[in-house]
């Protein structure tokens, strides 16, 4: 049983929301990096619709910094509502005068900056609203070289079980009629393959490989599981926050090792009391699967 610091609920509650905020605010961006002006598509009318979207994000941005209460409740949360779904409404508008949208290196760039970048900054906000560091709350200074130790030798363990666990999934998948969310190949995985250039792909591994773990080992393992877990629901909070981990990657064929992958970085965590363990583990599993992608690619 963890023992760090309590959250406040609605702490949470506001992280979570300030995060999905960056998150559309990044989709938004990567529109704007797609756009190109036609007589049918005028520019004028997409930065419009686009900067009206992100003002209303920064809005409910700066609303969500203050701490919510039982009484005031409503008061609160009705203009970080409105403004959110005004934001959604007029992004809309704007998206769809770009159309569909390929994903490129920069734009894979600004979404991971978007969520795993600004679940960091935001995660100033939280940890200085409860008075804490980042040490005392997950645990760094407890033995961290045992912690990080444990969290390799445990990502060396598991990746072979993962590459056949998405082997297994992708042939099982190949049957089915439908899906809730892509069997393909991930976006991501297909860019990086297309990609040439050492900046862009030193970028990206960057990115995958430290800026990555250490966003969602915070979101996933240092606040929502330990959060739920403080009111006294273990279990759910091993199931809920590996669920949510496996399912925000979007892809059917790696549900579930990462589902798998996440029950262990949840173990890591339970097992050491520090957060470094589930993200020397994240950060090795990622580079080593970053590292295969790169040799298959011929890269």
């Amino acid at each position: 049983m963890l023992t760090g610091p309590a959250w406040r609920k609605d702490a949470i509650v506001r992280l979570l929301l300030g995060v999905f905020v960056c998150i559309y605010a990044g989709s938004l961006a990567t529109s704007a990096l797609a756009f190109k002006p036609t007589p049918t598509h005028p520019a004028g009318r997409f930065y419009l619709f686009f900067g009206l979207s992100i003002f209303c994000l920064g809005a409910s941005l700066y609303m969500l910094r203050r701490p919510w209460s039982v009484d005031d409740f409503l008061r609160r949360t009705t203009p970080v509502l409105v403004c959110f779904y005004l934001a959604l409404a007029l992004g809309a508008m704007a998206q769809q005068l770009v159309g569909p949208v390929n994903p490129s290196v920069p734009q894979m760039l600004i979404a991971a900056l978007s969520f795993q970048g600004a679940a960091l900054l935001l995660a100033t906000v939280f940890l200085r609203e409860h008075q804490v560091t980042w040490a005392v709350a997950f645990g760094l200074l407890e033995r961290p070289r045992h912690a990080v130790l444990l969290g390799l030798g445990a990502a060396i363990a598991f990746v072979p079980l993962a590459w056949l666990l998405q082997l297994g999934s992708g042939l099982v998948l190949e049957r089915l009629p439908f899906l809730p969310f892509g069997a393909e190949e991930q976006q991501a995985v297909r860019t990086l393959r297309d990609t040439t250039g050492m900046a862009r792909l030193t970028s990206m591994g960057l990115i995958t490989i430290f800026l990555a773990p250490w966003g969602e080992e915070f979101l996933f393992r240092g606040v929502i599981y330990a959060g739920i877990q403080q009111l006294g629901c273990r279990r759910a909070a091993w199931w809920l926050s590996s669920l949510l981990f496996a399912a925000v990657h979007l892809n059917a064929v790696t549900f579930i090792p990462l589902l798998a992958f996440s029950m262990i970085l949840t173990w890591l965590y339970e097992r050491t009391g520090n957060l470094l363990a589930p993200i020397a583990a994240h950060s090795l599993f990622n580079a080593l699967n970053f590292g295969l992608l790169l040799v298959n690619s011929n890269l």
